[in-house]
């Protein structure tokens, strides 16, 4: 059941930062699927204001590591309006990277795509590569160009909304449903597509990996159709929150303003949610204070560069060579609180005392695990850094010195 918005004061989200946040470790390892677990450095906010609420839930994640910083009713379920958009963006993202889409595909408008009529008004026929209907889709909101993308990538939009909620189920999406491809309100007899911020978080963290959903979310401005229509991006944000690149924004009435923000600051990317806000412009003043606060308090640490040697070496038995000194796997770094100098990061090689040749370049090896303040945290793989051929046999070393 779908409810009205509430209101929630940020100055909450404020003297929680600077009263009684948890110290937040994790690590900057996108590729390596040890660090998909979720950590916490909030779960709820104490009641420092009587202010009526702003928005219905909210959070903010750091998104390489999957820490929530905050928190707010993030797990109840809000009709997504346009944010449904972003699981689209990201199966295509998806289907860019593995090579099953270019974006040189040309689109044909379909009449159920015409029929649309709304956002770059497509016509029946008309002709789009698959780059600039998602310009249209993630930076003008267009319903029409989503419908045609849907058909053209899934058959159909009723096969492609299967494809969106059987991805929202491999990402963990537990409080999401999709009903159809672009989160219009339900006509008579139909039901919203809902996701929690949470679950919008989860899915902006995918998101951003892709470099293409960037460069189309951080557009300004765009032309469309030869110039003849100007797209302008429906998150605000990316005008005037500096190093904002992104992500989506949605709104009807029942679903109230919806964002999803995401910006960088140095080695720090923050992703801001905010759901069901009564008044325009209130989502994304909400989102810029969070990510403020966030970006004021806290700050990666690096622990390790990817393909540097690490202080251990590990002797090689039957090798061309008596030892190899592995290599970090991913580059590695801890969140940190900038108030808060008691941290204390160490590191756990946990490698074989000897390795047999042959060893292939790129090979693991091992593994380090990253302790914080005596908890172990998450483990990044150790890679061998050369090739280590097998030694000959005596015999077969003296003829090849002839």
């Amino acid at each position: 059941m779908v409810r009205r918005p509430r209101r929630h004061s940020t100055c909450q989200f404020n003297v929680a930062l600077s009263v009684s946040w948890i110290i937040a470790v994790s690590f900057v390892l996108p590729a390596s699927p040890v660090f998909a677990a979720r950590h916490h450095t909030a779960s709820s906010v104490p009641n420092a204001s009587a202010t009526p609420e702003q928005y219905a839930e909210a959070c903010l994640l750091e998104p390489a590591t999957g820490t929530f910083i905050f928190e707010k009713n993030d797990h109840q379920p809000w009709p997504t309006a346009s944010l449904a958009k972003m699981m689209l963006t990201l199966i295509v993202a998806e289907k860019l990277h593995d090579g099953s889409l270019k974006l040189t595909d040309q689109i044909t408008t379909s009449r159920a795509a015409a029929a649309m009529g709304s956002q770059v008004y497509l016509k029946e026929g008309e002709v789009f590569s698959l780059d600039d209907m998602m310009k249209a889709v993630v930076v003008h909101s267009a319903n029409d160009a989503a419908m045609a993308v849907a058909e053209y990538v899934g058959g159909s939009s009723e096969g492609f909304v299967n494809v969106m909620n059987a991805e929202a189920q491999r990402l963990g999406m537990k409080d999401t449903h999709y009903y159809n491809v672009h989160g219009l309100p339900p006509s008579r007899g139909q039901q919203a597509s809902v996701a929690s911020a949470y679950d919008e978080a989860l899915l902006a963290r995918e998101l951003v990996k892709y470099p293409d959903v960037l460069r189309w979310s951080s557009i300004d401005t765009a032309p469309f159709r030869g110039g003849a229509f100007q797209l302008r991006n429906t998150n605000h944000l990316v005008r005037t929150f500096p190093g904002c690149d992104g992500l989506k924004t949605g709104f009807y009435d029942q679903a109230g303003f919806n964002v999803v923000a995401t910006a960088t600051r140095g080695k720090l990317r923050l992703i801001a949610v905010v759901l069901g806000t009564q008044h325009k412009l209130t989502n994304f003043k909400e989102a810029a204070e969070l990510m403020a606060s966030g970006f004021a308090n806290y700050e990666m640490r690096p622990v390790a560069v990817k393909d540097q040697p690490i202080k251990q070496t590990v002797a090689v038995e039957k090798g061309t060579r008596q030892t190899i000194t592995p290599v970090w796997g991913a580059d590695a770094a801890v969140l940190v609180k900038r108030s808060d100098p008691a941290t204390v990061v160490g590191i756990d090689y946990h490698l074989p005392k000897i390795i047999t040749a042959p060893i292939e370049a790129g090979q693991t090896i091992g593994s380090a695990e990253i302790v914080q303040n005596g908890k172990p945290v998450a483990q990044v793989p150790l890679r061998a850094p050369v090739e280590v051929a097998k030694q000959g046999s005596p015999l077969t070393r003296i003829f090849g010195s002839l």
